[in-house]
């Protein structure tokens, strides 16, 4: 039986990477992982047990007994989790403590799925880094910041552009800045600017990408 074939997206927050990454999955057949919503899990475990997301102990211990079954839980999604996954995600030991789920996932998807979609921040330079498709998936942060706004304001969240800028800008510096596997493109990776594409067209240009690297 052959290995799963993995493809690694990694980018910065409001991207488009997820939105991709799950349309590629569904195509393919693959199954998905959301690697940012374990660094927000362990951001939500935290909260709701009144904990410091900078405690390195507490957030170590809650990324080792992570409850999977809130990966549909809607706070995930809001600011307020996101802001304190963010700085939760900067933790080297935390990163650590999550490398061996994610890899887990890669070599044996549920569901005897013959691939596995992964997207994050070092999926293709850390988790996956001998993936077969990499993609590095960006926007300039105007663009992305009007995505996250919209996304917001949508889920009835108070919030202003300019505000959301300042958070993707910050979280950026966080992301790249890190000691621990800042967010770079893998060297081998396809770099994917959404800024002036619709999801549909991103979908396309992706799938060119992946073309004569995996069965589409």
């Amino acid at each position: 039986m052959s290995a799963p074939v993995v493809i690694a997206i990694d980018g910065p927050a409001a991207a488009g990477k997820g939105t991709l990454a799950r349309r590629l999955a569904a195509h393919l057949g693959y199954a998905y992982l959301d690697t940012g919503a374990l660094y927000r899990l362990v951001a939500l475990q935290l909260l709701l047990t009144g904990a410091d997301p900078g405690d390195v102990t507490a957030a170590v211990t809650a990324a080792q007994n992570l409850d999977t079954s809130r990966f549909d839980d809607p706070q995930l999604r809001t600011d307020r989790v996101g802001a304190a996954a963010s700085r939760i995600a900067a933790l080297g030991e935390v990163r650590q403590a999550l490398v061996g789920f994610q890899r887990q996932f890669a070599a044996h998807p549920p569901g005897k799925a013959p691939g596995a979609v992964l997207d994050g921040r070092d999926i293709g330079t850390v988790i996956c880094p001998d993936a077969p498709v990499k993609l590095f998936v960006t926007a300039s942060p105007p663009a992305r910041a009007r995505r996250r706004y919209l996304e917001l304001i949508e889920r009835g969240e108070a919030a202003t552009e300019a505000e959301v800028l300042a958070d993707l800008q910050a979280r950026d510096t966080r992301d790249q800045t890190r000691a621990s596997a800042p967010l770079r493109p893998a060297q081998d990776a396809h770099l994917l600017d959404t800024t002036n594409l619709a999801i549909d067209d991103a979908f396309a240009v992706a799938l060119a990408a992946i073309s004569g690297k995996i069965a589409t």
